[in-house]
This record gives C-alpha cells, sequence and structure tokens, in this order.
C-alpha cells in the first residue's frame, strides 16, 4: 500500500540556481545529491540528482541532465505548480521576501480553505505556498463537501474547448495570473 510521497522529480537548468531558490530561499535543505555516470539501461549519462526535504520527510528533487534535451517553459498554473504548506503567519513575510529578492512574486489569493502565495523558480516552475485556514478538514472532507457529485456534474456539463486555432482564441497568459 501506498504510504506517502518520498518525493517528486523535476529537470533543473543549473543544480546551484534551484539550490539558492529552493534552499537559501524557501529554507529546504539540501540532503542528498547523487551523481548518475550510468542509466538502468546502460546509456553513459552525466547527471546530477538534488534532494530537498520537507519538514515532513518528504523531498522536492530536481535533475540536472545537461546531456539530455529538454524544452523549459514557463507554466500556467493551471497546467502544473508545486504547493508546499505553510503556517498562515508566514504567508505575508515570504511574499515580501520574495518582492525583494526580485522573484516573480504574486498574491495573497483567497481560495476559501486555504489562502496561498505564488514564486517562479529558476526553472520557470510555479511554486505555490498554501496556509490552511481553519475550515480546512472540513472542506476536504469528501463525506461533507459533495466532491464526487460535483465531478459527476462537471462531466455531464463541462464547456466543450473552442474550436478556433489557438492562434485566433484570445491570447491567456503562460505566467498564469488567475490562481
Amino acid at each position: 500500500m501506498l504510504k506517502g510521497l518520498h518525493h517528486n522529480a523535476y529537470r533543473c537548468r543549473d543544480s546551484e540556481q534551484t539550490r539558492r531558490f529552493y534552499e537559501d530561499f524557501l529554507g529546504l535543505p539540501l540532503s542528498a545529491t547523487l551523481e548518475i555516470k550510468e542509466t538502468k539501461s546502460g546509456r553513459p549519462t552525466n547527471t546530477l540528482h538534488t534532494f530537498y526535504r520537507l519538514d515532513d520527510g518528504s523531498f522536492l528533487a530536481f535533475f540536472e541532465a545537461p546531456d539530455r534535451p529538454f524544452e523549459f517553459k514557463d507554466q500556467h498554473d493551471y497546467d502544473m505548480h508545486i504547493a508546499l504548506e505553510v503556517d498562515y503567519d508566514r504567508l505575508e513575510p515570504m511574499l515580501e521576501k520574495g518582492k525583494k529578492a526580485g522573484i516573480e512574486t504574486r498574491g495573497i489569493s483567497d481560495h476559501d480553505f486555504i489562502h496561498s502565495i505564488y514564486f517562479r523558480d529558476p526553472n520557470g516552475y510555479v511554486i505555490e505556498l498554501t496556509a490552511k485556514r481553519p475550515h480546512h478538514a472540513e472542506a476536504v472532507d469528501p463525506t461533507k463537501n459533495a466532491a464526487r457529485d460535483k465531478l459527476d456534474a462537471w462531466q455531464k456539463n463541462k464547456p466543450k474547448p473552442s474550436a478556433a486555432p489557438a492562434a485566433e482564441r484570445p491570447s491567456e497568459s503562460a505566467r498564469g495570473t488567475d490562481s
């Protein structure tokens, strides 16, 4: 049976830039580093795999693999983001810290059961810091929130994709400021 999250892994452009963001800015300690010289399929490589520890013992991990092509692009929040939990009293200070550091920073967003702020890391990934509100447990309890009924209703009534080609649709910022 699944016990929990050990780590999520993402590509990074530069391991030191990534370390400065995750360790120096966010405060997640660099906890492990693996140099990979050969893949399990026997292909030679020169890859660095780094792990940053969260308080619950799980990790955010990154691969710097200069010998493998990878297209870094800014992600819209709806496409992908990493949400990390913090105490509520840390949101405002972290928001100000990000602004002072010149990091793309936005928030505070009120999502009812959580409040969130957002940063963009040096790889283009959106990092959300989120704080639970007092009614969080009830809001995410499927016996009280009708989550399945809402999903079923969405499936029956979801909007149809636009028929216009992407180039003709009104543009939406790739940076995603609507979370």
